[in-house]
């Protein structure tokens, strides 16, 4: 997964991404992979797991990007498409989310302490 999120006119560095999947079943949120962005607030992510039942993979971005002193993270949650779902461990195809930039407030945003 590739990704630039940029805060307004400033780049985001240290932005936590957390990518984790959601599984119908016995193991429910497990974490896939995990980092923060770079200096110039780009992140490039790989990971894998082991599940015996279909997964439902989304990415999670917490920030304080425009925030004012508002208690915990803005919470962002993108779910990424089946059709990134690979067998194995090295990806077939690579989910580029593109550019987003933090200032922007998203419909279903939560917050979060972490």
């Amino acid at each position: 997964m590739n990704l630039w999120i940029p805060s307004g006119s400033e780049k985001s560095q240290g932005i936590c991404v957390k990518p984790s999947f959601i599984v119908l079943g016995p193991d429910p949120d497990d974490l896939l992979a995990q980092g923060v962005t770079d200096a110039n607030g780009n992140i490039n992510l790989q990971g894998s797991e082991t599940e015996t039942t279909n997964i439902d993979p989304v990415f999670n971005v917490y920030h304080n990007c425009d925030d004012k002193l508002k208690l915990g993270l803005r919470k962002l949650k993108f779910r990424i498409p089946d059709s990134y779902i690979t067998w194995g461990k090295t990806p077939k195809r690579m989910f580029n989310i593109g550019v987003l930039n933090l200032e922007t407030i998203f419909p279903e945003e939560e917050r979060q302490l972490i």
